[in-house]
């Protein structure tokens, strides 16, 4: 409890009475005693009749778990075991540096007679780990507004933040797969694979390449071999985790949006039929999971990225790449999320990513930062805004540089922005099935 504003003005005019009653009363002390001894009875009055926090009943309710930069709701529920409530109350929580609620402070508003609210009270998730609410705290104002109450009650609601998968459990990633399942999906992708799938009659249309001259000689008649995306692949997902990475784009930082997608492609090759492994590194390398098919992958990749913590360090492509290429027996695609500055910095990812690409087939993902484009192109005529266009313009040209460099490399190269960065890798993983590049 602490005195309101209006107490304090009370106080200040009572103080000012006091000295003017002391210049000009001769009986000044029986004024004074009247006086204040009016504020005290008034104060105890004011205490008397306003409401008790040891009145108050407090249920909270919030799920356990939720995806990074998605919201969680708090279903807070606030009743008086006697009385009504007070007319407002301003509610706040205390939380660890995961969560943030919108917006910090709510306010509850009940109507005449009414002994209880109820509150939807949505909280952002803003990366993972382990968060939790530990106390509601309440602010009203007593009856006659002459103090302000703040009760406090301590709450433990722990939230397991885990990487965002519901593009999984949506069906997402499902409906985009359609082409490259079996059955009548299978036909979207034959003649662009490399597997054989079987033996047709060839017709007026058909790609004359695709006819097997022994066998139309055996049968004497004209047939063409029929082909579908191979299966059983191996797919290696490597993220780093350095301190770039730890750069927020939107609502997460590039390092959770790698995870996500990554999490995205395991399910998505799961789906195709190939087997899917992870790799994390950032000045060390990290651990590597060997490539597994299906849901079992997915389980093991989620877990452990799940638990991946974000480096403060710079990144060693030189030793992560190189240790990870080691790994490798089998040509495999390899799934690269990373970040660079400028050219300087970009020079050893793109030397070692070359070296990869003698053996495997290399996708590198690229996170855009849509901050750099608006800064390019101010609104508003400035010489603070001038230097940051120049500046960004210099990053983004430097940037266009290492991806021509990469693509000139035979590297695959995506550079997307990070709202869309889940379906496009996957659109181009289907690309790379159906045209047999593994």
């Amino acid at each position: 409890m602490r005195p309101s504003r209006r107490l304090l003005i009370l106080v200040l005019a009572l103080a000012a009475l006091t000295f003017g009653l002391g210049l000009s009363v001769e009986n000044r002390a029986l004024w004074v005693a009247v006086i204040w001894g009016a504020m005290v009875l008034a104060c105890l009055v004011d205490l008397l009749l306003s409401h008790s926090a040891r009145n108050f009943s407090v249920s909270v309710d919030m799920v356990s778990s939720g995806f990074a930069g998605r919201k969680a709701m708090l279903d807070l529920n606030i009743g008086s075991t006697k009385g009504r409530l007070p007319p407002l109350l301003t509610l706040r929580l205390s939380h660890g540096p995961l969560l943030a609620p919108q917006p910090e402070t709510s306010e509850a508003i009940s109507e005449t007679k009414q002994r209880e609210v109820k509150l939807h009270w949505p909280i952002d998730l803003l990366k993972r780990g382990q968060g939790a609410v530990t106390q509601l705290s309440a602010c009203y104002a007593s009856r006659l507004g002459l103090f302000e109450v703040l009760p406090r009650w301590p709450l433990n609601l722990p939230v397991d933040i885990v990487p965002d998968i519901s593009p999984v459990t949506s069906g997402e990633i499902m409906t985009q797969m359609l082409p490259l399942l079996d059955g009548m999906k299978d036909m979207s992708v034959r003649g662009q694979g490399s597997e054989f799938h079987q033996l047709r009659e060839f017709q007026a249309g058909m790609d004359p390449r695709s006819i097997d001259w022994k066998r139309s000689a055996r049968l004497r008649e004209m047939v063409a071999r029929e082909t579908r995306a191979e299966r059983n692949h191996q797919i290696i997902i490597a993220v780093d985790s350095g301190h770039l990475m730890a750069e927020r784009v939107g609502k997460l930082s590039k390092l959770d949006t790698a995870i996500n997608a990554a999490l995205a492609l395991t399910w998505a090759g799961g789906l195709g039929g190939d087997n899917v492994g992870f790799y994390s590194f950032d000045a060390k390398p990290g651990q590597f999971l060997p490539p597994r098919p299906g849901r079992r992958a997915f389980g093991q990749i989620q877990a452990h990225s799940a638990a991946l913590e974000q480096s403060s360090v710079e990144t060693n492509h030189t030793l992560g790449l190189t240790q990870m290429n080691q790994k490798l027996s089998q040509r495999s695609l390899v799934v690269v999320f990373s970040d660079f500055v400028d050219t300087v910095t970009a020079e050893l990812l793109i030397e070692n990513l070359a070296v990869i690409r003698r053996q495997h087939l290399v996708l590198y993902v690229a996170l855009r930062d849509p901050a750099l484009k608006r800064l390019s192109q101010p609104e508003q005529a400035g010489m603070n805004a001038v230097a940051q266009a120049v500046s960004a313009q210099q990053l983004l040209r430097e940037r266009d540089e290492v991806i021509d460099r990469l693509r000139r490399l035979g590297i695959l190269c995506l550079d997307t922005e990070v709202a869309g960065v889940t379906p496009a890798l996957i659109s181009r993983y289907m690309d790379i099935k159906a045209q047999g590049m593994i």
